[in-house]
């Protein structure tokens, strides 16, 4: 059993809500606490910068009249993405942002900082970093991470290419800590699987994004409960860093999503506007919307996750 800070527990389902960018809003945080998972956002997905502050008084004020009204079930607490690679040069501004209103989760993104975590921890907020190989998880432990995103193969968006199997037990050989597992996680067999595996949580993205609170395009969300994981593409071409996305916005794009270039790695940029244009025109998704079938609200596919999660605790007899 892991050893779970205070804020990691007790949730109604073992799963996080990953960050999306520009999907994610406020609106989807709250449906995903309210619902008892951990719901995040990119601290990015607020422009201007000063819209931050004022999402996250709006997303604690929210979930503060949830847990006053519903005692017997509170939210769960909400996390923000912070990408910590040199092209954010919003970094600093929002970091000072979340020490201030003391988010309780924090998920860094593309690259370890120690003086990150140690803003966070100062207020007794958690640390998740999401890495891609074992490498990387003991440098993000080693520069005083709580807990670790293993980020496999199939997974949307910036995904590694290792083998769930391979990432999660090599973890677990020295790593007793907070573990989520994302990739190609869609259902709530899947979030069993994972804790099987030895993860603590199913680390769930691109099943969000077909939700009615996401803020994401009707022809976005449309082409996920449409395609399958044959209609992904991984590429590095977007950002500079390998990911996964929709076949079909890059044919929309004026691209042949299975003859794509290489780009330089050397010009990846995560903080201004090209990337999120990008990112806006290019729609990133893993491979498990095979398990898509139908825009829904949150509330209704958590508990559609719950249901499918109990059926395969009794069909396992565990």
């Amino acid at each position: 059993m892991s050893r779970l800070p205070p804020a990691l527990r007790n949730l109604a389902l073992p799963v996080i809500g990953s960050p999306l960018f520009i999907v994610s809003n406020p609106k989807l945080v709250i449906e995903q606490c309210k619902a008892g998972i951990i719901g995040s956002m990119p601290a990015l997905n607020a422009r201007p910068a000063s819209q931050l502050d004022e999402w996250l008084h709006e997303i604690t004020e929210a979930l503060a009249a949830h847990d006053r009204a519903h005692p017997e079930r509170p939210a769960a607490p909400f996390a923000i993405n912070q990408i910590v690679h040199k092209s954010n040069d919003r970094l600093e501004h929002d970091m000072e942002v979340v020490v201030k209103r003391k988010v309780p989760v924090i998920i860094t993104s593309l690259g370890a900082r120690t003086d990150v975590n140690d803003a966070i921890h100062s207020y007794g907020g958690v640390v998740l970093h999401d890495i891609i190989n074992n490498a990387f998880a003991r440098k993000a432990v080693e520069k005083g991470a709580d807990g670790l995103i293993a980020v496999a193969a199939g997974a949307g968006g910036h995904a590694g290419i290792k083998s769930p199997f391979a990432l999660v037990q090599e973890i677990r050989q020295w790593f007793d800590g907070p573990v989520a597992l994302s990739g190609a996680i869609a259902n709530g067999g899947a979030v069993l699987a994972a804790q099987a595996m030895g993860a603590d949580f199913a680390y769930i993205g691109s099943a969000f994004i077909a939700t009615h609170e996401a803020r994401a395009s009707e022809a976005y969300k449309q082409a996920i409960v449409e395609s399958t994981s044959d209609d992904i593409v991984y590429s590095n071409l977007f950002t500079g860093v390998h990911g996964n996305y929709l076949k079909p916005s890059i044919r929309n794009a004026g691209l042949d999503p299975d003859n794509l270039p290489e780009s330089d790695p050397s010009k990846m940029n995560f903080g201004g506007g090209d990337s999120k244009k990008a990112w806006k025109d290019i729609w990133g998704c893993g491979q498990g919307i095979g398990a898509v079938d139908e825009i829904i609200n949150v509330a209704a596919f958590v508990a559609r996750l719950r249901s499918e999660y109990d059926a395969a605790r009794i069909r396992l007899a565990i």
